[in-house]
């Protein structure tokens, strides 16, 4: 019986290397200088176009932009930092390394790493504090455009991290916000006060609002479940102070006699 034919692996040419070559060097050097504003628009697709990078300048690993904040697709009111972020991005072995920089609220970089995992990705973020606009916020939407918060939010972070798995939000480590002499269009009382919001994680993470001074009292907890944030809440006014803060009272939430309940979610 004759023995059968052993196939032998396709032999490929000179000139078949130099082309395979060609197409990986190609395809990486498309990415190496694919543009920033590619970034922008995967940055607006991830946040349902609730964060922009405008006049995106660069690379998608080291380029800047202009940071605008909005209410989502349809929405009439949008915020822009007063100078533009600038970002470094470096592929490493387990995910990318990023580095955030605007002048006007950050003294030094911001380091964080993002890392897709299965049925998700985790974001760590360095301990760092930083300064930002309070009327930032107003680029939100409602509540944020009515209020017109004026003031300095102090962030900082100690073990931070993010991370969504299968839709759900997990966070770790702590974050905190000191909202110092903030004052509002709806009050002719400035400032109104100073609050302080704390994240701690877990499962679930807690949120909690406390007054640092100020005539205006706002105190509050909440928890993140899943994707959701459930908070509840009071803000009242000094009684000499009650008429100054009464229209902003009514936009807080439900209002029952000097005092209004804040509920989200």
């Amino acid at each position: 019986m004759p023995a059968l034919a052993q196939s032998s692996p396709p032999h490929r040419t000179p000139s078949g290397w130099a082309a395979l070559g060609a197409l990986v060097g190609l395809i990486g050097g498309t990415l190496w200088f694919a543009p920033a504003q590619w970034l922008a628009n995967a940055v607006s697709d991830f946040s349902g176009t609730r964060i922009a990078l405008d006049d995106a300048r660069g690379s998608v690993w080291r380029g800047s932009a202009q940071l605008v904040l909005s209410g989502g697709s349809g929405s009439l009111s949008a915020s822009r930092l007063p100078d533009r972020l600038e970002w470094t991005i470096q592929p490493t072995w387990r995910g990318l390394a990023v580095s955030l920089h605007t002048p006007c609220c950050m003294r030094t970089a911001w380091q964080l790493h993002l890392a897709p995992r299965w049925g998700g990705l985790t974001l760590r973020m360095a301990d760092h504090p930083s300064e930002w606009p309070a009327d930032l916020l107003m680029g939100l939407g409602t509540p944020w455009n009515t209020v017109q918060a004026q003031g300095t939010l102090h962030l900082s972070t100690k073990a931070f991290s993010l991370e969504w798995i299968d839709g759900r939000l997990i966070v770790a480590g702590a974050a905190q916000v000191d909202a110092q002499h903030i004052s509002s269009r709806l009050s002719t009382l400035r400032p109104m006060g100073s609050y302080r919001l704390t994240l701690d994680g877990g499962s679930p993470a807690q949120l909690r609002l406390s007054t640092l001074e100020g005539s205006l009292q706002m105190s509050g907890s909440g928890q993140w479940v899943g994707s959701r944030l459930r908070f509840e809440g009071v803000a009242s006014a000094a009684p000499d102070r009650l008429d100054a803060l009464s229209n902003l009272l009514n936009i807080l939430g439900r209002r029952e006699g000097a005092r209004t309940i804040i509920k989200v979610g």
